[in-house]
């Protein structure tokens, strides 16, 4: 006969049992993800990568965690004719998740993204935007999110039919000392047509790495002083 005193022990098998199904989950997880990530990495691309990172969140976490996600990204660059900029900003006094809440709200995007005409935003993954072309006038495309982790980052690519395809990533994370948040951006353009960088050059009026550099440069400033200065239209001093 079994007393009530003699089930006691057996009590701690249950988080063992619950580990081994967590452990479970945990393997699916990873074996499903496996293959978008292989097929995200065998497109040599930023959008690549990116399909990767979104093959299983237990991927992200693990693998960036320890590698970091430009790092990830890295490993699949120089596999094809496609432009690529990286451009980072330090912003004081704003916390990663006040940052990620403005730039989520993709409408917010032209305020401070001079060639942005406008973004329709039509669902929680995708959305329409309209950008500035020469001789007025204008390429749109939509864009659907393929990654996404709340506060810290943002990843997205452009969908069939677009007038340029194109993908990337915003990422907000703590900057050193405590001196605000450190703003990543990288994105990647696929010309139409086999052009090279000056076809995105001439698209946009200039070149996309000073082009992403002076766009969160404004958005520096917006963040920190709430407009952004311009010198537009003001007398430049000289004689």
């Amino acid at each position: 006969m079994t007393s009530g005193h003699d089930i006691v022990p057996n009590q701690p098998q249950k988080p063992s049992e619950t580990s081994n199904v967590s452990e479970a989950e945990r393997w699916a997880t990873l074996i499903s993800g496996g293959a978008l990530v292989l097929s995200g990495l065998r497109q040599g691309s930023l959008r690549g990568a990116l399909t990767a990172l979104a093959g299983g969140g237990l991927i992200y976490r693990g693998v960036t965690a320890q590698k970091g996600i430009q790092d990830t990204i890295q490993d699949t660059l120089g596999m094809d004719k496609s432009i690529r900029v990286e451009k980072s900003v330090t912003i004081s006094n704003k916390s990663p998740e006040e940052l990620y809440r403005f730039w989520r709200n993709f409408e917010n995007l032209p305020r401070f993204m001079k060639h942005l005409k406008h973004v329709t935003v039509y669902d929680d993954k995708r959305s329409h935007w309209i950008a500035s072309a020469p001789m007025g006038t204008s390429v749109e495309w939509d864009a659907e999110i393929i990654n996404e982790q709340e506060s810290h980052f943002i990843a997205w690519a452009s969908v069939e039919g677009a007038d340029i395809d194109n993908s990337g990533f915003v990422r907000f994370q703590p900057a050193p000392a405590g001196r605000g948040t450190e703003v990543k951006v990288a994105i990647e353009y696929n010309p139409p047509g086999g052009a090279i960088g000056d076809a995105i050059a001439k698209l946009f009026g200039e070149e996309p790495k000073q082009q992403i550099g002076d766009e969160l440069r404004r958005f520096k400033m917006l963040m920190e002083a709430g407009e952004i200065a311009t010198t537009e239209g003001q007398p430049s001093g000289r004689k």
